[in-house]
């Protein structure tokens, strides 16, 4: 059981140390260098950037979530739900908050020159940092309670 639960907790850890690193560039490199250009090119550059991030993101949430689960499943060390519903909570906080955001960006009839499509944007910034932050909490967690009990 205890390779079993190492395992868990090392792809909880990997899964979301990825999830979060990749949220981190976004905000911090990938969407404010988009912003430099302009809102026209900033949302046309969106559409792209933001079907091959669901993808990659999605899975490391999903990932990261159900290892943390079974490692907590299997330890209860309640430090590890925590972090699984940190990192679980990006998903529906995708789905439900940020969605609605990234239709509004996605949609062809927007003036991507707009003061709207920059608005958009910029609310799309703060949702994301929501993400962000959520996963680098969970992260924190998860390595706080790896050197909690692995260390003698």
């Amino acid at each position: 059981m205890q390779v079993m639960t190492s395992v868990f907790e090392f792809v909880a850890v990997f899964g979301c140390a990825l999830f979060t690193g990749a949220a981190l560039y976004i905000n911090l490199v990938e969407h404010p260098a988009r912003m430099e250009c302009g809102p026209a090119l900033a949302t046309t550059v969106f559409g792209p950037s933001y079907r091959r991030a669901t993808r990659l993101q999605a899975s490391l949430a999903i990932i990261a979530c159900l290892s943390a689960l079974s490692s907590w499943w299997t330890t209860r060390d309640l430090s590890w739900l925590a972090g699984t519903i940190l990192i679980g909570s990006v998903v529906p906080f995708t789905l439900l908050v940020i969605l609605p955001t990234n239709r509004k960006l996605l949609d062809p009839s927007l003036d991507r020159g707009s003061e709207k499509a920059q608005q958009l944007l910029v609310l799309w910034a703060r949702l994301h940092a929501v993400r962000t932050a959520c996963s680098l909490m969970a992260l924190v967690i998860f390595l706080v309670s790896l050197i909690a009990h692995h260390t003698p």
